[in-house]
């Protein structure tokens, strides 16, 4: 059994641990009320943006610029992988990289050569360890506060190589929020831009109404200078979605942290109680043995 100074040293080191978890999970809390509402006062603005790009498209068409077109063969297909930099949020990391492991082998055997964007030192990590092809890195940009400029720097660079033939497709993967307690690791293709719904949903009669936005000059002129926009604001959105996924995961990490070191403490105090009682109860023998043998 552990002698008392043993679990004395235990118990104070858990309560040590403790309140780190403790100070770490209102940290988490307060940086996630920043986050949560830029996020959710960005998501009304991506949401008009795609309804008018929609209606553009499908006045110009589907061949009004090259954004928009499909590639005949996909061999060049290039990933952002939105993590975060430090660890400490239970599986939120660990499940990112699983949902970009899985679309590696749902296209293995195609001869595509994927290569990737990190944002965030875990993905760049797994990008090393895995020997994948990483492109570009952004570092200490989720779960920090950031400005629509770095969506637009990736963004522009982005375009640029799918333009030139560099890319045949371009993907992200990201963290959608859905609750304190669900983030879902989402895929979405950037480029080519998919087709809006606006062209399905025409002939369904409970397809919700959508507006015929007045073009001037012309839808294509637009479309020129509003699909790459689209593309840095969906960037943008993912991150703002990874950020503050990443707060609302450390939050429940460390607040299931903090509960487990209370229930160690309980359980070593229970034993600490113990060796307490067991010691006394041998100094009690050595008291009576010796006045037992006194008396004889």
């Amino acid at each position: 059994m552990a002698t008392l100074k043993d679990v004395l040293n235990k118990i104070q080191a858990v309560k040590k641990t403790k309140q780190i978890t403790k100070a770490m999970n209102m940290v988490a809390a307060s940086r996630l009320r920043g986050a949560q509402t830029k996020m959710e006062a960005f998501r009304p603005y991506a949401g008009k943006f795609a309804d008018v790009l929609g209606s553009l498209a499908e006045r110009a068409g589907g061949e009004a610029n090259p954004l928009l077109v499909p590639r005949e063969k996909i061999k060049k297909v290039h990933v952002l992988l939105c993590t975060s930099d430090r660890g400490l949020c239970g599986g939120f990391n660990s499940n990112l990289i699983h949902k970009a492991e899985t679309f590696l082998k749902d296209r293995a055997g195609r001869g595509i050569d994927f290569s990737f964007t990190a944002f965030g030192k875990k993905g760049r990590d797994w990008c090393r360890n895995s020997k994948q092809t990483l492109v570009d890195q952004h570092i200490g940009v989720v779960g920090s506060t950031f400005g629509f400029n770095v969506a637009t720097t990736a963004g522009r660079k982005l375009v640029n190589l799918y333009l030139d033939g560099s890319y045949d497709e371009v993907h992200i993967i990201y963290a959608e929020f859905l609750s304190m307690a669900k983030q879902i690791p989402t895929p979405k293709q950037l480029l080519p831009i998919p087709p809006i719904a606006l062209a399905e949903s025409a002939g369904d009669e409970n397809a919700p109404y959508m507006a015929e936005h007045i073009a001037e000059p012309s839808p294509e002129d637009l479309l020129g200078e509003m699909l790459p926009r689209n593309i840095y604001v969906q960037i943008y959105s993912a991150l703002l979605e990874t950020s503050t996924s990443e707060h609302a995961a450390r939050m429940m990490a460390m607040d299931n942290a903090t509960k487990a070191c209370n229930d160690m403490i309980e359980n070593l105090t229970l034993v600490y109680n113990k060796a307490r009682q067991a010691a006394i109860t041998a100094e009690l023998m050595d008291i009576v043995g010796g006045a037992e043998a006194l008396k004889g």
